[in-house]
């Protein structure tokens, strides 16, 4: 930071803190780039405050806390970037405070609870339940039946409704925009299953009080870098030591009743909609799923970025094979799917993000599961082999290996040791086994990811 140069803060710019009516689990960039910019740019803004809690590391209510909880939004494109002050979060906290959280849980007028803290935080098992067996959720559970705090989002968000029911608040709005499919019933789900074990008494409160919404959120959001800051303090007179870069696109679907009110998401760009599974199957299959295919072999090829791989014409060419594939399983227009894909493509060579592909190659145990695999599964029900989701499944695999972006992934620990058997067709079978049981006993698919793969360890750069 420059002594010279001021501090970004409310008093700074003369910016009124809003009431807090949202508190949000998860202040990470896409939050700042996504829901709370969209909260900012509603009409009704200055009545909904966001009070946002870390994720695993406190360094972003560090970081934000000096400035009030404003930051700066850079809106990039191939032809310049422009600033915004992003204020709807007034309050910032770290996640391990743990009364704080309970404490907006107990108004009232706090209406909303939104999350966005990836998929491995919802701790669900094979069968898409709450894993009981995981020793933080034991943990959790002899922690709310002794009103100590807890650890995981399944057990923050019960204690906070726990909270909520005691001080007799009302009704309120679980919204999780995480990329899950129905994340609302996921939501729902881990709740209650969690509730049915630490505390049955509060179910049926639950039942009746508790708006479990969906969302399907989109927009391409990059790690902020030491040059953001830099760029901030020259074009626009202060310090801000965590802006945040983003693309002009951002989409949020969102399907909910909200007993307790909401902003007017609605004039700020958020699509109300009765159900959103075709928005969430169109974006994590096409966008989601494209982006894990790059992340996975575009760093084989010596690429960093998104606007990098896909200027490759290889990693172009895998990319419309995958998309072949998925659209076909879809149930969308051809019309409506085509116009997407090149919306994509045009957002991908945006040369002004630039979309680390080491980042997006995080926490792939979680992601391919609901990124990929419907496709694969959708296509071989139909009788095809899926060259495109194969190409991802094969850099997943090489990714594993230790080629390609460093694996960064607390739910890859069985996909690993399979990934490190010898026999090449052997340790597919035990990664494509980790993604769904018996999937690695299709002799046809586990012959085509191999050959991929030793196509792809013939391109590393």
């Amino acid at each position: 930071m420059n002594e010279a140069t001021p501090r970004l803060t409310r008093a700074l710019l003369d910016l009124p803190s809003a009431p807090v009516r949202i508190v949000h689990l998860g202040l990470g960039n896409f939050h700042r780039a996504h829901q709370a910019w969209h909260t900012h740019k509603a009409p009704d803004a200055h009545d909904w405050g966001i009070a946002a809690f870390t994720g695993r590391r406190p360094d972003m209510a560090r970081a934000l806390a000096p400035q009030d909880g404003l930051y700066t939004l850079i809106t990039r494109e191939s032809s310049g970037d422009t600033f915004d002050v992003v204020r709807s979060i007034v309050a910032v906290h770290a996640s391990d405070e743990h009364e704080a959280f309970l404490g907006y849980l107990r108004r009232a007028e706090v209406a909303i609870v939104t999350m966005t803290l990836t998929e491995h935080a919802y701790l669900r098992n094979e069968e898409g339940g709450l894993d009981s067996s995981l020793a933080e959720v034991t943990a959790d559970v002899e922690a709310l039946k002794d009103g100590r705090p807890v650890q995981t989002l399944p057990g923050r968000l019960l204690a906070g409704l726990l909270a909520r029911r005691s001080a007799e608040a009302g009704p309120i709005t679980l919204l999780s925009c995480d990329n899950l499919p129905e994340n609302g019933d996921v939501t729902r789900r881990i709740v209650t299953d969690l509730a049915g074990i630490a505390a049955p008494e509060a179910l049926d409160w639950i039942k009746q009080n508790v708006d479990f919404a969906t969302s399907m959120v989109d927009r391409i959001t990059p790690a902020t870098t030491d040059e953001d800051i830099a760029l901030v303090a020259r074009e626009q007179g202060y310090d801000d030591v965590s802006p945040v870069p983003t693309e002009p696109f951002s989409e949020w679907v969102v399907s909910g009743t909200f007993p307790a009110g909401r902003p007017t998401w609605e004039a700020a760009g958020v699509q109300l909609a009765p159900d959103v599974a075709p928005h969430e199957r169109r974006k994590l299959w096409l966008l989601n799923g494209s982006h894990s295919l790059l992340a996975y072999t575009g760093p084989l090829l010596g690429h960093r970025t998104i606007d990098e791989a896909i200027a490759d014409a290889r990693c172009l060419e895998w990319v419309n094979a995958f998309w072949d594939e998925a659209q076909r399983n879809l149930g969308l227009s051809d019309d409506l799917v085509g116009q997407y894909r090149q919306d994509l493509l045009e957002r991908y060579g945006n040369t002004g993000v630039r979309h680390h592909l080491a980042q997006i190659a995080y926490d792939g145990s979680q992601k391919l599961p609901v990124r990929t695999l419907p496709t694969v599964l959708a296509e071989r029900a139909a009788g095809r082999l899926p060259a495109g989701a194969a190409t991802t499944l094969a850099g997943w695999v090489l990714h594993l290996r230790g080629q390609g972006a460093p694996v960064q992934d607390a739910g890859a620990g069985a996909a690993q040791e399979a990934a490190g058997a010898q026999d090449l067709a052997e340790a597919v079978a035990g990664v494509l086994n980790t993604l769904r049981a018996g999937l690695g006993q299709d002799a046809e698919l586990v012959s085509l990811v191999v050959e991929r793969v030793q196509y792809l360890q013939g391109l590393v750069a």
